[in-house]
């Protein structure tokens, strides 16, 4: 069981520290990133968050937090004036230069990011001692890595199908395999097109898009949202676009690596088996 191996770094090594050796549990917390509010919450310890970035809207008591900033400026004079013990920052969301003016300035900065689904799971944990409410984070943990571990199980074995996950549109942004959604796509059955490509979420153009062809697009949005899809069906010789497999999953849950993720995860697992669905279908009937 995962929950066993507790602290096990997951490519986590600052965050598996700072669990270790914070001295007390943290009353005032400031979080950089609308998600590890969010996990913050999750882990039991929402009541302790005195600053949330912008765009921090879930749970709902979330936005009678204040506001120290948003994803690209922070307020150092406010997180000043909060006086936090502990300041979650997430790796690779968080400018370097935050992080570092931070620690000069003295204060604890704690970083955490999720390649995979597991690592998430970690996080609650990580979250739950800093903030000394580790029986509430390992409820939720547990709970995720129950649906985690069933989702994988059902989705094991199934017929493989390319995926091109696209994260914008103007510019086209994709990922890489060290991406979340990537291991989604894997746990799903999928094969990320772009998961060799270097970082985490590259560019990519529409003719590498076209060289891959994709059995399937999917994009994050809200729910009937089709716009984004236009460009695509422009391109009939693609194999997303013959098969009509062009799928919107909601934004929040699937670029949130909070718990919800796992039900973003379900719609991108839907979104493949429709598609297998179809390919078989048009098999056998010669299409």
């Amino acid at each position: 069981m995962f929950l066993a191996a507790f602290l096990l770094t997951c490519g986590q090594p600052y965050a598996q520290s700072a669990a270790a050796t914070y001295d007390g549990a943290a009353e005032r917390i400031v979080s950089l990133s609308p998600h590890l509010t969010e996990l913050t919450f999750a882990a039991g310890a929402g009541q302790k968050l005195v600053g949330v970035v912008d765009y921090s809207d879930y749970p709902a008591a979330a936005a009678d937090i204040q506001r120290i900033g948003d994803a690209f400026r922070v307020d150092y004079e406010a997180i000043s004036l909060l006086n936090p013990d502990i300041v979650l920052a997430w790796r690779g969301g968080t400018s370097r230069e935050t992080i570092e003016r931070l620690q000069s300035l003295g204060y604890r900065v704690v970083e955490l990011d999720a390649g995979r689904l597991e690592d998430i799971i970690e996080q609650l944990l990580v979250i739950g001692r800093l903030a000394g409410t580790e029986a509430a984070a390992r409820l939720v943990a547990t709970k995720l890595e129950r649906e985690i571990t069933t989702l994988r199980a059902s989705n094991s074995n199934k017929p493989p199908v390319s995926v091109f996950f696209q994260i914008s549109s103007e510019p086209l942004f994709s990922i890489t395999g060290k991406h979340v959604i990537s291991d989604i796509i894997d746990l799903c059955g999928g094969r990320n097109v772009f998961a060799a490509l270097p970082g985490l979420a590259p560019p990519v153009d529409v003719e590498a898009v076209v060289a891959a062809n994709p059995d399937v697009i999917i994009a994050p949005g809200k729910q009937g949202d089709s716009v984004w899809m236009e460009r695509w069906r422009s391109l009939a010789g693609l194999a997303a676009v013959q098969g009509g497999h062009l799928y919107t999953v909601d934004r929040d849950l699937i670029s949130r690596s909070g718990p919800r993720i796992i039900d973003g995860a379900v719609e991108i697992c839907t979104a493949l088996d429709k598609t297998r669905a179809n390919m078989v279908q048009d098999s056998g009937s010669g299409g």
